[in-house]
């Protein structure tokens, strides 16, 4: 079997939010149809977003349902951090020391979907 192409899908109910959340902090672009978004970095599809009128946020970290989350691996942490707040994105669990040499902090996007900021 040869996949030719792999989209990772968000549910949610509120498609401009959630595509727009996407589109920002990956550097990238919204194309969007009634019920499905598609978020394209450098022109490639690297997202999508399906319209879920009763999407159930996750409830982090032992809620359910639990679902899938992203880790973004930056070379500027601090920069990242602000633009995904900017966004708006919610802290879901700080990181224990912001001066480690290597550590993660988990937020949520607008839809509620969980994902980490990472460095080192």
């Amino acid at each position: 079997m040869k996949i030719k192409r792999q989209i990772i899908a968000f549910d949610a109910a509120d498609l401009a939010a959630e595509s727009s959340f996407w589109a920002g902090l990956l550097g990238g672009t919204v194309q969007a149809d009634d019920d499905w978004h598609s978020v394209l970095v450098d022109g490639e599809e690297r997202l999508g977003v399906q319209l879920a009128p009763n999407h159930v946020p996750p409830d982090w970290p032992d809620g359910t349902p639990q679902q899938i989350h992203l880790d973004l691996h930056v070379d500027d942490f601090k920069a990242a951090h602000e633009k995904a707040i900017s966004l708006g994105a919610r802290l879901l669990k700080p990181a224990r020391d912001l001066e480690a040499a290597e550590g993660f902090q988990v937020y949520a996007d607008p839809a509620g979907h969980p994902f980490c900021l990472c460095w080192g």
